[in-house]
């Protein structure tokens, strides 16, 4: 069992709950959580990290759990979050750190690296790579691109309609997104009309997946409890938020050592496939690693070969 300690920090006008494990010396690795998970998502990583001598730092992110869901849709663009991130950071008093994220996690991660070039020493992403600033905001290019199908992003932009679906029985929520396994498609486009509902392609599995037992389960399930869904979900809102946000990171890269690590049956490998492709451009220094027999949960489902894989990075670089 995970042995860790709860702090609940006031930074950036909202109060964050960050989860910490290792010895008080160690040095520091935070660990950023995606949608739609929670801090426990990193169990196995933070004991590895303990036992390997690092102190491990997994917020609950903003809009998660016990940390702050502020109700306005534009306190959840990128600059924001990253800031709850930088302003925890200043707390702990930490000079330099390893940032690590996974989904929405990820990407805050590559951007806390672009922010934070002297603080931010390397880089690691799970499950969502990076391609830089683009040249218009990324929703507007799914509108067209998605127009006449249905797109679970696209779905998320009317306030109301998915935290009602996906807040009507989450665990039944969270057993579905788990499995990811719809009846048809991938679960993340469809040929389904736009207006569509998301989980009306999935077909409830009764149980969560092997790899998060019950009282990993419920963990997850708690995290959403108290908030729901409207504060994760937000972050799907800022998309043009962001990008008039990140003007003056326009063309800038990621100069640090570097990994993205990716399951082969991941559905958004096929949706991000392009900016995989280039994400050497931007990140220079990047080394890609592909999970096998792995979907998007991969550091909860092949815990023991990201751990070996991050440690290893780590070390040669950290």
């Amino acid at each position: 069992m995970l042995r860790s300690e709860q702090h609940i920090l006031d930074v950036n006008d909202i109060q964050l709950s960050v989860h910490v494990a290792g010895p008080e010396d160690g040095q520091p690795v935070w660990l950023l959580h995606g949608f739609p998970e929670c801090w426990y998502s990193w169990r196995h990583q933070m004991q590895a990290l303990a036992d390997a001598g690092y102190r491990a730092f997994a917020p609950e992110m903003r809009g998660y759990g016990r940390s702050s869901a502020p109700a306005a849709i534009e306190a959840y663009d990128i600059l924001t979050i990253c800031a709850d991130i930088q302003r925890a950071m200043d707390h702990f008093g930490h000079q330099q750190v390893a940032m690590v994220g996974h989904d929405w996690g990820a990407n805050i991660a590559w951007y806390l690296a672009l922010l934070e070039p002297e603080r931010v020493k390397v880089v690691s992403g799970m499950s969502v790579p990076f391609g830089g600033r683009p040249k218009r905001p990324i929703i507007d290019m799914m509108r067209e691109r998605f127009k006449d199908k249905f797109l679970y992003i696209l779905y998320f932009q009317e306030p109301g309609p998915a935290e009602a679906e996906l807040e009507a029985d989450i665990p039944r929520t969270l057993r579905i997104l788990m499995h990811g396994r719809p009846n048809s498609g991938n679960g993340l486009i469809s040929e389904k009309p736009a207006d569509s509902r998301w989980l009306n392609d999935y077909t409830d599995p009764g149980e969560p997946p092997a790899w998060c037992p019950p009282e990993a389960f419920d963990v997850y399930v708690e995290t959403y409890l108290d908030n729901g869904f409207h504060g994760p979900i937000n972050w799907y809102r800022n998309y043009e938020r962001n990008w008039e946000r990140t003007a003056d990171l326009a063309g800038k890269q990621v100069l640090q050592p570097a990994q993205f690590i990716i399951g082969d049956r991941d559905p958004v490998g096929k949706l991000e496939s392009f900016t995989i492709e280039r994400m050497p451009q931007v990140v220079p220094r990047v080394e890609q690693h592909i999970i096998e027999r792995c979907g998007h949960w991969v550091q909860s489902q092949k815990p023991e070969e990201v751990n070996a894989l991050l440690l290893d990075f780590l070390r040669r670089h950290y």
